[in-house]
Parts: C-alpha cells; sequence; structure tokens
C-alpha cells in the first residue's frame, strides 16, 4: 500500500540523515517529494538516484533562516503542483558547548535554524494548507527538548520551543483540516554523532532498553505514519523514537 499516493511533500534539511531517510520513504509511498536545503551537490545526486528508481523527488536551494527564500521556495511548489500537503520541518544543527563556554554566536545560530526555520517554514506554507482545507505539518523536536541534555542549552531551548509550538499551531490549525505533531528522536546514528567517541556510544547503547542508537528510518517511519490518512485524528501530539532511553 502506497500511503503517501499523489501527496506534495516539503522535507527541510532532506539530503542526508533523518531527512533523506524520510524523503526516500515517502516517495517509494507515492509523493511526490520537494527537498529543501543548503547542500547543492548533495541535493542534485539525491535526486538523480531517486529519478534513477522512477521516484518523483525534486530539490531547491533553501535556508530556512532566510525568510525570502523560504516565501519564494513555498510559492515555486504550488506553482508547480497546485498544492502543499505535507511539511516535515526536519532541518537541524548542533553547536554543543555548556553554559560557561557557550557563546552569544552559538546560541543564536542553533535558535534560528532549529526554531525560527520552523517557523519560518510553517508561517509560508500554512496559508496555502488553509486555502485547501488540508495539511500534514510535522515538526522535528528532540527528547533534549522534553528532558534536557548536558552541553546543550541552545538545542534544549530550541527543541521544547518546536514543542511549544506544535502544540499551539494544533489548537489553532485543526478546525481548518490541518494535524500538527513533533517527533522527538532519541540517540539516533546519523553524522550528528559521529564526532562522539565509540566508548560514549556504547554508554547511550547502554541506557536504552532496546539496547542500540536509532537508525534515520526508525524515525522516517514515525514521520509517514503521521503524514499518512491513518493518523487523521492525531494532532498535537510528540511521539518518541527513543529506543525507550527516556522511561
Amino acid at each position: 500500500m502506497r500511503r503517501l499516493e499523489s501527496k506534495i511533500a516539503v522535507i527541510t534539511g532532506g539530503v542526508q540523515g533523518i531527512g533523506l531517510a524520510t524523503a526516500q520513504l515517502f516517495a517509494q509511498h507515492g509523493a511526490t517529494v520537494v527537498l529543501w536545503d543548503i547542500h547543492v551537490e548533495k541535493g542534485r545526486h539525491i535526486v538523480e538516484e531517486c529519478q534513477a528508481r522512477g521516484e518523483q523527488v525534486v530539490f531547491k536551494s533553501v535556508d530556512v533562516v532566510n525568510v525570502e527564500e523560504v516565501y519564494v521556495a513555498a510559492r515555486d511548489v504550488v506553482q508547480a503542483y497546485g498544492r502543499i500537503d505535507i511539511l516535515v520541518n526536519n532541518a537541524g544543527i548542533t553547536r554543543d558547548a555548556t553554559l560557561l563556554k557557550i557563546t552569544s554566536a552559538q546560541w543564536q545560530q542553533v535558535i534560528d535554524v532549529n526554531l525560527t526555520g520552523v517557523f519560518n517554514c510553517a508561517h509560508a506554507i500554512v496559508p496555502y494548507m488553509v486555502e485547501q482545507r488540508y495539511g500534514r505539518i510535522i515538526n522535528a523536536s528532540s527528547v533534549v527538548g522534553l528532558y534536557g541534555n548536558f552541553g546543550q542549552t541552545n538545542y534544549a531551548a530550541a527543541k521544547a520551543g518546536v514543542i511549544g509550538m506544535t502544540k499551539v499551531w494544533a489548537k489553532e490549525l485543526g478546525r481548518k483540516g490541518i494535524t500538527v505533531n513533533a517527533i522527538a528522536p532519541g540517540f539516533i546514528a546519523t553524522d550528528m554523532l559521529s564526532t562522539i567517541p565509540e566508548k560514549v556510544l556504547d554508554t547511550m547503547r547502554e541506557k536504552t532498553p532496546l539496547q542500540r542508537l536509532g537508525t534515520p528510518e526508525d524515525v522516517a517511519h514515525a514521520y509517514l505514519f503521521l503524514a499518512s490518512d491513518e493518523a487523521s485524528f492525531i494532532t498535537g501530539a510528540v511521539l518518541s523514537v527513543d529506543g525507550g532511553v527516556t522511561l
């Protein structure tokens, strides 16, 4: 069963990690996927691979912090396809440091991308969803936004803010046919973990009841469910995909 047949999906941060796994899964389930990212060469390469498999994937260079770029990109999607059914706000960065060492620049960079970027994309796309009286918005939060984490003041603040926005938008947009939910991944094996020593990764595995790190595909399947019509009565939820690490 192709669960997103004929849907138009915008995925930010879609050229690597969780975003890429989500884009590939959505395309396999019949969606036309529009990738928004700043990594142009990666984006073009992914499009070539997907189109070679007969999947409908296109790429647009978009910095979610740049309001004008976001609005133009949203308009271009609607002009090309007539609608936007799904928005996955997946773009994110880390700039980790303890409170005593974090710089103002590190704070602002993470807030700009991980929080304001989510707002920018939703603000640009929601009017189209309201007009068609249908939409699925899924925002990337984190277990860090729920429980905090050493050395991640900026990241935790942004991801907690995403949860707050998710709940507000769910209240505001439900009557307009739009659901808004968040995913809170735990320890996922992506490039964000590539600089962490193996001993630390072993500790992460040990703390997780399922005794492994998550994969990008684990999170992508959660995105797929919330984007599908099977989740039509779910809104304002925060789904932890963490192997039980927060129990």
